[in-house]
């Protein structure tokens, strides 16, 4: 007798359990296409690569000076004193740190600015998100998985979202 009430028992839970499950809306959100396509995250990165634009210059031309004394010290034309020589070497070495310390700051600097902007994109497709999921009464939204299934994708509405927030 007890048998039989706890398996009806299961069986009720069992059931109701599924209904809930299927009235559940799940989305999904690929991060990296946001990052990647969304009007802020495209005006971030130009405002970053304008405002870094002068340095990277500068390390290009620091580059090829480097080339050419390179160029110069394995290839000297004609007899050069070894007095010559030497200053060319250190001049070349002193040239060489100023390069990889540039080199160095530069990136720190730009992957420091880039986070920020990003953080920033990053916070303005999570409100919208939020936004969405309230407006649509989603339950779950599920960003960066191994794996979803395309229909419930909403990657193209928190970009069109975005672009709509920001004009």
């Amino acid at each position: 007798m007890n048998f039989r009430i706890l398996s009806l028992f299961a069986v009720v839970s069992l059931a109701a359990s599924q209904m809930a499950f299927a009235d559940t809306k799940i989305g999904f959100v690929n991060s990296e296409k946001v990052m990647r396509e969304a009007a802020p995250a495209v005006r971030a990165q130009q405002r970053i690569e304008k405002e870094f634009a002068k340095r990277e210059q500068e390390l290009q031309r620091m580059a090829k000076d480097l080339q050419a004394m390179q160029k110069d010290l394995e290839n000297p034309s004609g007899k050069i004193p070894e007095a010559d020589l030497r200053n060319k070497e250190r001049a070349f070495n002193d040239l060489s740190r100023d390069f990889q310390r540039k080199q160095r700051d530069y990136r720190e600097e730009f992957n420091q600015r880039r986070n920020e902007e990003l953080t920033s994109v990053l916070d303005k497709a999570n409100r919208v998100i939020k936004q969405i999921a309230e407006n649509e009464h989603y339950d779950l939204i599920l960003q960066d998985t191994v794996y979803y299934n395309p229909r419930i994708d909403i990657t193209d509405k928190v970009i069109k979202a975005l672009a709509a927030d920001t004009k």
